[in-house]
């Protein structure tokens, strides 16, 4: 078992805090990349346990001669192997924007520190009400502070790009229960689910941007009716979990990257609230 960070946005945090949030998909273009030696070569999404290795990995074959014995051609190969971050078993922390505040906070105890998350607050930095995980006065003094900065200069909190979390502050871990490589768009909407999008019931008038550009999350959009007058109609464009991953997808990627179809690697996983090695300690 191995211990690994991931990074979330704060729409996922909220998910995984929600419950909602069992799996999640990482883009694999960039690690197929630094393999030169794989041009010419092809997967299906097959996954080899290597002897000695403790993540699976993804085994490529010839594009023309597929798997052939190295007897029968010594100076070819007959398969290229590529590792993935996490196997079976291994826990995740999870990174999100956080910023430490009241570090001059004095109690009976002593001194104490509060880390705040930037997903448990909207833009206007009002609490959204989420169940509590991380939250309240820690004792003693922050192991570090971050950023560097507390506020920016117009008083706003300054918060930590999410890359840049330490340990110490995450506040969930996940324990991966099952990894398969897939292309992008063999996702089923259970996949969907799963992933954090909201159900019908929960995206009627959510108005959540990020699900859909067309109709700006309100799941319907102006049309001409009979007569040509005005009408609501449902947005075709979103009206799946399936749809509105793919809306998702494009929105923390850039336009295009869905039709682009990658090869991607979903991860599924279980969630616990709580400090990882807080998590270990009570274990």
């Amino acid at each position: 078992m191995t211990d690994r960070p991931i990074l979330f946005s704060g729409p996922m945090v909220r998910a995984l805090l929600d419950g909602k949030k069992t799996q999640t998909r990482r883009d694999l273009t960039k690690t197929f990349g630094k393999y030169p030696h794989l041009v010419g070569y092809e997967t299906d999404g097959t996954l080899k346990h290597l002897d000695g290795k403790n993540v699976p990995h993804v085994e490529f074959v010839h594009s023309l001669l597929g798997l052939w014995h190295p007897q029968d051609n010594p100076r070819g190969r007959s398969g290229w192997y590529v590792p993935l971050k996490a196997a079976v078993g291994d826990r995740l922390w999870v990174r999100e924007n956080a910023a430490v505040r009241h570090t001059s906070w004095h109690h009976e105890d002593g001194e104490s520190h509060t880390v705040s998350y930037r997903a448990d607050e909207d833009d206007s930095g009002v609490w959204l009400g989420l169940p509590a995980a991380g939250g309240g006065p820690r004792k003693g003094k922050a192991p570090s502070l971050f950023p560097s900065r507390s506020h920016n200069v117009d008083g706003s909190l300054r918060w930590q790009p999410s890359i840049h979390m330490p340990r110490w502050a995450s506040r969930l871990t996940l324990t991966v229960s099952d990894v398969r490589v897939e292309r992008l768009q063999d996702i089923s909407e259970a996949d969907a689910l799963a992933e954090g999008v909201p159900t019908d019931e929960d995206y009627a008038g959510s108005f959540a941007k990020e699900y859909c550009h067309h109709c700006g999350g309100s799941g319907v959009h102006g049309a001409f009716g009979e007569g040509y007058g005005a009408t609501e109609v449902d947005c075709a464009e979103c009206e799946t979990p399936q749809l509105r991953y793919r809306n998702l997808w494009n929105h923390i990627n850039g336009d295009g990257a869905w039709e682009s179809n990658p090869w991607i690697v979903a991860y599924t996983f279980t969630v616990q609230r709580g400090n990882i090695d807080q998590i270990a300690r009570a274990a």
